[in-house]
C-alpha cells in the first residue's frame, strides 16, 4: 500500500503523540516498521527523546593509597644504576664509506645509527660477536628478563604486594 496524503497525516499525528514506529505500522496496516521509519526520515519529522534508561551510577574517584609501615618501600629512581649508552660511530671502510644494507654481511653488527631518512644513516659494521650486534650494542639492545631478576624464595603474596606498590 502506498503513502497517500491521508496516511501521511495519520503518520504525522501518531508520531507527534509519541507512538513507536511498530505501533504506527500496526495502526496504519499494510506497512512495516522500517517503512514508517523511512517515511519519518524523508518527511524530516523531529526526532523524539529516547525512552528512559536506568540512571548510570556515578563513577567514584579512586581512593588515595596509604602506604603503611608494613608496605614495602621502593628505591628512589636516583639510586637505580644508570645504563651507559656507548656513543659508537659507524665503522668506516678503507674507501671511507660506512656499512649500508648492501654491504652488510653475517659477521657485521647490524645496529642502526642515525635516522634512516637522513643522508648520514649507517649501520655499526663492527664485528658481530653476540648474534646480529657487536658486544656494546648487544648489551644496549638486550635487556635481562624480569623473571631472572626475581628471587625464587619470595612468597606469591609478597610479589603481589610489590607489584601493587609499584603502581
Amino acid at each position: 500500500m502506498g503513502w497517500n496524503d491521508e496516511r501521511v497525516a495519520t503518520l504525522r499525528k501518531l508520531w507527534a503523540e509519541g507512538l513507536s514506529a511498530s505501533q504506527i505500522a500496526k495502526q496504519l496496516g499494510g506497512v512495516t516498521r522500517n517503512a514508517v521509519i523511512g517515511k519519518v526520515h524523508r518527511l524530516g519529522l523531529a526526532g523524539r527523546a529516547t525512552p528512559s534508561r536506568p540512571a548510570k551510577r556515578p563513577v567514584r574517584a579512586a581512593r588515595p593509597r596509604i602506604m603503611g609501615p608494613s608496605a614495602p618501600r621502593l628505591r628512589p629512581a636516583s639510586s637505580m644504576p644508570a645504563l651507559v649508552v656507548p656513543e659508537l660511530e659507524p665503522l668506516k671502510f678503507e674507501d671511507g664509506n660506512t656499512a649500508s644494507v648492501l654491504t652488510l654481511n653475517e659477521s657485521m653488527c647490524k645496529y642502526p645509527i642515525g635516522d634512516p631518512s637522513e643522508p648520514g644513516f649507517a649501520f655499526c659494521g663492527r664485528s658481530a660477536s653476540c648474534g646480529p650486534y657487536c658486544q656494546d650494542h648487544a648489551r644496549l639492545t638486550y635487556q635481562p628478563s624480569q623473571q631472572k631478576k626475581r628471587r625464587s624464595g619470595e612468597p606469591d603474596e609478597l610479589r603481589r604486594m610489590l607489584r601493587l606498590a609499584a603502581m
